[in-house]
């Protein structure tokens, strides 16, 4: 007896609730994995943005060694160059920073060699040749959690002077000026950006700037006379043998993070590597007056030429200044990256005591630090 064909097998597809709960599922995964995935990105970050800070670090010290053991000048200034603005058509300005200074111990000899007698003559006859290298972009000078590098801002033109235009790169490392800003000079500058110049130290003159517990005399509990000198100055650096008999190089920070401010405008310096003025790549003046702490969220804190306000996003500052104080900023979560005389990189969070702050950026306020 013949069997008839077997009946077609029918296959069960998804129904739609169940497709709706496998995507479900999976957007779940996802949301769980993605924090995860950029809290490791940004773990990366931090450790590349650390190891740039050690490079140039030791990129200090090794200009020490081949300089009577001297630590590079923040920035070179001839006397009547404008220390506070650069403008439109200026001729006459700062020189080479302390980033140019140190090219040839970062594997960048060849290029410094090629204005190496043009840096020279900067402090002899204004010679500005070497500006043709500030647009030049550095990964190494860059933080891998900042962004807006490709925005630049003046351009110093054929003729000796600036115009607006395809210019000054971006970085996010400066050296430590030390410095107070505080309201009136008492035979003190009252300006941080100059209060150090030439390896100035000036001194706290009222109790009113930080309030707690910063002191000269720990048992009257006075802020008032409290020393703030920088380790890397306008026209100055300290040698690292005076710094370990002063406050030490384990106490005394040499270079930090800071934020570039082409994200609010081109306008804005801050982040500008191959200058050396506040907030391009120098900190000075943080811990006091109205900039008291890295990442500070205070209104009109950084004071730096074409500057945004923006302290809702750690980016304040005071429009309309010329360049005189900025603090240390950075994108990371909770603080910023910092290098120390001793060549040693330390994660400074942001909730460190503004004492603590102000000791870990004065050279020679005559108080250690251990615990920060």
């Amino acid at each position: 007896m013949s069997r008839g064909p077997c009946p077609a097998t029918r296959r069960r597809g998804f129904t739609l609730i169940e497709l709706l709960v496998v995507i479900a599922i999976i957007a779940i995964l996802i949301g769980l994995l993605l924090p995860a995935v950029q809290k490791v990105r940004e773990a990366a970050a931090r450790i590349k943005c650390a190891n740039n800070l050690k490079q140039l670090a030791l990129a200090c010290h090794n200009y020490a060694d081949q300089n009577a053991g001297r630590l590079p000048v923040a920035v070179q200034a001839r006397a009547g160059a404008d220390r506070n603005w650069i403008r439109a058509g200026q001729t006459n300005t700062v020189g080479p920073n302390w980033i140019i200074l140190t090219l040839p111990f970062m594997e960048e000899k060849p290029l410094y060699d090629q204005y190496a007698q043009n840096i020279t003559n900067y402090m002899t006859n204004g010679d500005r040749t070497w500006m043709r290298m500030v647009n030049l972009e550095f990964p190494k000078f860059r933080c891998p959690s900042d962004t807006g590098y490709l925005v630049h801002w003046l351009h110093p033109d054929a003729m000796g002077g600036f115009v607006p235009g395809d210019g000054w790169a971006r970085g996010n490392y400066a050296c430590n000026a030390g410095g107070i800003h505080q309201p009136n000079g008492d035979g003190f500058s009252a300006t941080a950006w100059n209060s150090t110049e030439g390896g100035t130290t000036p001194r706290q003159l009222e109790d009113w700037v930080f309030g707690e517990g910063v002191t000269s005399d720990a048992r009257s509990g006075s802020n008032k006379g409290s020393r703030a000198g920088g380790p890397m100055c306008i026209n100055w650096g300290q040698t690292l043998g005076q710094l370990t008999v002063e406050d030490g190089t384990s106490s005394t920070i040499l270079l930090a993070e800071l934020r570039v401010g082409s994200t609010l405008s081109n306008q804005d310096a801050r982040g500008v590597w191959a200058l050396g003025m506040p907030g391009c790549s120098v900190i000075c003046g943080a811990a006091s007056w109205d900039c008291r702490l890295p990442n500070t969220t205070e209104d009109n804190a950084d004071d730096c030429q074409g500057c945004i306000n923006d302290p809702a996003h750690g980016m304040g500052a005071w429009p309309g200044c010329p360049f005189q104080q900025a603090t240390a900023r950075s994108r990371h979560t909770g603080g910023v990256n910092t290098a120390f005389a001793d060549g040693s990189v330390h994660f400074i969070m942001d909730t460190v005591s503004m004492p603590t702050w102000f000791m870990l950026l004065s050279r020679n306020d005559g108080l250690t630090v251990s615990n920060y």
